[in-house]
């Protein structure tokens, strides 16, 4: 049964305005959603204007952007004239979470383009099969949750010995053992493993290598727990459920019916932003090692792209950017935004193969050198 069927019927109204401003480029999570069904159930509203109050609470809307917004519930609600979307909005990006909810945080107008071989920033939709053939990845799998960078877990667990004294269990001990406490309980926190962001270019220039990323993706999602992965072109995507799946044949076909703009453009800024707008998902940022798997050919404002790199490196705890370019050893960062982008990236590495990426990978937990100086010394 659909969730339209089980939604009460008082309650659609409420989830189609959500994804009517979603449409118009506000960038509204499914959580969102259901909060804002709830507050109007919690108010029993009594006016229209507690029903706009619940909105204006849980949707969010940016400050600069309220006219617009109201502009919008009334169109809605009342039935006024709606505002438009500017035509200068028309580089806005799609969100597809797969949870299986569809947001549109910008609306975006769909142009095709006669060859996905170069990078673009035109969306152009499509579908990718995978072959069945799989690569060997086992000695990654095995090596690798050692390998990630750790931190000190916010949860203490009870030790024996080293760590420090527990103090509510030697009261509760003290108390049942009348005064005597033989044996002082101790607790520390223990080191786990940081969560591992990737983000998978997957536009026409990265035609050949997304299948291989997407491989190495699955093979981190069983292989380490903390894993989010997400696919940016025209659009951005999480996968990290469809990935879960076991089989790596059945995940990767999962992932490339989820996927709807395989071999497009490249707007690697706009998508970043995209996903940093979803507080969801720029939590998933916050400490973790971030691996960009992209050629980095933007073709859009680089202004854009080094705002989202320099806001993405703020949250990481290390930004790396893996390019199939570097595997030329003449390749250097020259273009407007790498070069932008550059001061804010931890390592800028050669993802051309998987043997080179799954190495590069292993070695995240040492101390990480500053991109822009290791390339200064290259050049």
């Amino acid at each position: 049964m659909s969730k339209a069927q089980v939604m009460p019927r008082a309650a659609r109204p409420f989830a189609d305005f959500a994804r009517h401003v979603r449409h118009f480029g506000f960038p509204v999570a499914a959580e969102q959603t259901i909060a804002f069904m709830q507050g109007v159930e919690l108010l029993g509203p009594r006016s229209m204007d507690d029903i706009r109050q619940a909105a204006l609470a849980t949707l969010a809307p940016p400050h600069d952007r309220l006219d617009e917004f109201d502009a919008l519930f009334r169109g809605f609600f009342y039935g006024e004239a709606t505002v438009s979307v500017n035509a200068e909005d028309d580089d806005d990006t799609e969100i597809k979470d797969d949870s299986g909810v569809e947001q549109n945080a910008e609306h975006l107008e769909t142009r095709q383009e006669e060859s996905g071989e170069a990078a673009s920033s035109l969306d152009r939709l499509g579908a990718r099969h995978f072959r069945s053939e799989r690569e060997t990845l086992s000695a990654f799998q095995k090596a690798i949750p050692g390998a990630l960078p750790k931190r000190r877990s916010f949860r203490a667990v009870r030790t024996r010995s080293r760590g420090s004294l527990d103090l509510r269990r030697a009261l509760r001990a003290i108390v049942r053992a009348d005064g005597d406490v033989p044996a002082p309980p101790f607790r520390h926190r223990p080191n786990v493993a940081r969560r591992l962001l990737v983000l998978i270019d997957v536009s026409g220039s990265m035609k050949k290598h997304t299948g291989d990323y997407l491989k190495l993706a699955h093979t981190l999602v069983h292989a380490v727990g903390p894993v989010e992965v997400f696919t940016l072109g025209t659009r951005l995507t999480r996968v990290t459920r469809a990935l879960r799946l076991r089989d790596p044949d059945a995940a990767l076909g999962r992932a490339a019916a989820l996927v709807e703009d395989w071999d497009g453009g490249t707007r690697i800024g706009p998508t970043l932003l995209a996903f940093l707008a979803i507080p969801r998902f720029a939590a998933f940022a916050r400490g973790a090692a971030i691996v960009i798997l992209s050629d980095g050919l933007e073709r859009g404002d680089p202004a854009e792209m080094t705002t989202a790199i320099r806001r993405l490196s703020a949250r990481a705890f290390r930004l790396s950017l893996a390019t199939p370019l570097a595997g030329d050893p003449r390749f250097a960062p020259k273009t407007a935004a790498l070069n932008a982008i550059l001061p804010h990236l931890d390592d800028l590495v050669d993802g051309s193969s998987l043997p080179r990426l799954t190495q590069f990978m292993l070695t995240l937990a040492r101390p990480a050198p500053s991109a822009e100086a290791v390339w200064k010394r290259r050049a």
